[in-house]
């Protein structure tokens, strides 16, 4: 086994033709980069509808940023960077289509980039699994052309374990520390919080090997996208201190809280598991997230035997810390929250894949084509699976965002029109659809108190919902009562 392995990782990525052997050579050394980003750009258009309405969260980051919404409340948790992504688009136009096709392109993109600081590390091949293998999970073809940021921490923090290890292999290495900063950056920028669970095995491992320099980049790109969350939580929360403690009110309360199973729960297509119930999607649902630290364990022993244990080592390092807060300290569930480490457990998962490969290819006789038959079939099974949860949760998502623009349209033949005020159940995306402010007088999103509600009411049209089984507030049970789907909607008097 350590001479196949040191034969897929040493002599493979000598034979490969580098980047300055002319411009086939660039091409063979990147082609297969491209091709993978470029699929993963075609299966989000063709997968993913376009016309997808925007979700809760997409409206609070994209309402910040667009000159035709209010914007609406921004609580603890989130950091701007998704807003600042979608400026270029969100900025000048409403177009939910147009937004989608700027973001499919963007992190195919993205991901192209992240494969490349892997260069050097890994021969061309590995990467491009690593990229399939990654591009093909439902949860990143979901997300991809979506406004929100995981997938973003995921490409940063490929970027900056890849850029990481290439500073350590080439002193003093100011490209790769350009893009260590460069990653830790857009990590922090996305969500601070998980920029630093993805780091702490870097910012162990850089003062272990006394590499000064790697340390100050990680640590200033860090700081850098992380600089105007801190000075946000000064400036309106009284502190960070306040603000993470507030973040963590919001997320029920960060401490010990096993959520394996929310998790598994949320593979079937939940966009959010909150409160996580119900039955435990079918076993060929979950079987791939179950064999996933299996097999990325095996990459990490077949890149130590050929002497490269740190390219499979330290992504696997940086997924264990990036998973804990999800799977240890949340009491709840989203597949999107595990992004960041399905793409770093991608790069040991592609080194086994490729050895396994290998060990397929030295198979001499009769046994030969059953068993590349039989990995064939299991490699059709797992995109069969993916792409099944994908069209369903898709075409989910797809029903319930047309019931807010049901809403919102019957809200504007009430006479509910901009500008205006929405409160109560679902009053964010709603109120986003109507083209309204939204208000909220207790929980996650309070921003405002029955008394300024009412106040506004004499100014400007202002509608309550209620949601199923739910009651009124007081300040809107002498309102109008209308039917709208499973909703009462109450419509404050004219003036």
């Amino acid at each position: 086994m350590a001479d196949g392995a040191d034969a897929l990782l040493v002599g493979g990525r000598r034979n490969e033709p580098t980047a300055t052997s002319g411009s086939t050579g660039r091409l063979r050394a990147t082609g297969p980069l491209a091709a993978v980003a470029a699929a993963f750009v075609l299966a989000q258009l063709l997968l993913v509808p376009l016309s997808m309405g925007l979700g809760w969260d997409e409206t609070v980051y994209v309402s910040q940023v667009t000159t035709h919404h209010p914007a609406a409340f921004f609580s603890a948790p989130r950091a701007r960077g998704v807003s600042l992504l979608v400026a270029p688009v969100a900025s000048w136009s409403a177009s939910t289509e147009l937004l989608r096709l700027y973001l499919a392109v963007l992190s195919g993109l993205g991901l192209y980039l992240a494969l490349r600081a892997w260069q050097g590390l890994l021969p061309v091949r590995v990467l491009a699994t690593a990229g399939g293998f990654f591009a093909t999970l439902w949860v990143t073809l979901f997300y991809g052309p979506q406004a929100m940021p995981n997938y973003w921490v995921a490409i940063g923090a490929l970027i900056c374990v890849g850029c990481f290890l290439r500073a350590l292999r080439t002193r003093p290495g100011r490209r790769a520390l350009w893009g260590v900063a460069a990653g830790a950056a857009l990590m922090a920028l996305m969500r601070p919080t998980d920029a630093v669970w993805v780091a702490l095995p870097l910012l162990v491992l850089a003062p272990v090997r006394r590499h000064w320099p790697l340390l100050v980049a990680l640590a200033g790109g860090l700081a850098a996208g992380g600089a105007e969350w801190v000075i946000e939580a000064h400036a309106w929360y009284g502190g960070l201190g306040e603000r993470l403690a507030r973040a963590s009110e919001i997320q029920g309360g960060l401490g010990w809280n096993l959520a394996v199973d929310d998790q598994m729960r949320s593979l079937g297509g939940r966009g959010l598991c909150r409160p996580c119930t119900g039955a435990m999607p079918h076993p060929v649902v979950t079987l791939w997230w179950l064999v996933l630290p299996v097999a990325a364990s095996l990459g990490v022993v077949v890149a130590v035997r050929a002497r490269r244990a740190a390219c499979a080592a330290v992504p696997f390092a940086c997924a264990v810390t990036a998973a804990v807060p999800y799977l240890f300290m949340i009491g709840y569930a989203a597949p999107r929250f595990l992004q960041p480490v399905y793409a770093l457990l991608a790069v040991p998962v592609a080194v086994a894949l490729c050895h396994l490969f290998r060990l397929v290819g030295a198979v001499r006789g009769r046994r030969r084509p059953a068993v590349a038959t039989l990995i064939a079939l299991v490699l059709a099974g797992h995109l069969a699976v993916q792409f099944t949860v994908l069209a369903a949760t898709a075409g989910r998502t797809v029903d319930d965002r047309r019931d807010w623009t049901r809403v919102a349209t019957e809200l504007h033949r009430l006479g509910v029109r901009p500008p205006c005020l929405v409160t109560g159940h679902e009053s964010i995306p709603i109120g986003y659809y109507a083209g309204c402010s939204s208000g909220a007088t207790g929980g996650n999103n309070a921003n405002t108190t029955a008394a300024q509600i009412v106040s506004t009411a004499r100014r400007v049209p202002v509608a309550d919902i209620t949601g199923p089984d739910g009651t009124p507030p007081g300040f809107a049970r002498d309102w109008r009562p209308y039917r709208i789907t499973d909703l009462e909607i109450r419509v404050a008097p004219a003036g």
